[in-house]
């Protein structure tokens, strides 16, 4: 039996970006915490924004990524005070998502 050609599998390039921007939020905080290296997460946090802000700016131009840019970096910040409230790994994981659909919203609205 012959082995069929594999089609490849095309993610779109709104999940690919809103998943590199909840993913950098959770990882960094998770590689913050588990490591206590603090910077470490701050590495992982900067390298899925900057994954994330590129797929933006491939979507929907320099305006998007400079908005998502700012949101993604809100959300850090929002993040700490949040935990205060609701707990850290809530806090991080509602900003995420906040991230997340934002960047689904604008990147589809965007392409489409």
């Amino acid at each position: 039996m012959a082995a069929a050609a594999a089609t490849p599998v095309r993610i779109p390039s709104a999940a690919v970006a809103a998943g590199a921007a909840a993913g950098g939020l959770v990882g960094g905080y998770g590689i913050a915490r588990w490591t206590k290296k603090r910077p470490l997460g701050g590495v992982a946090l900067a390298a899925a924004g900057a994954v994330a802000a590129r797929q933006w700016q491939r979507t929907g131009g320099t305006k998007t990524a400079v908005g998502l840019s700012a949101a993604y970096v809100a959300a850090f910040a929002g993040s700490h005070p949040l935990a205060k409230k609701i707990g850290a790994w809530p806090a991080v994981l509602t900003v995420a998502g906040a991230v997340a659909a934002a960047s689904w919203t604008v990147t589809r609205r965007a392409a489409g």
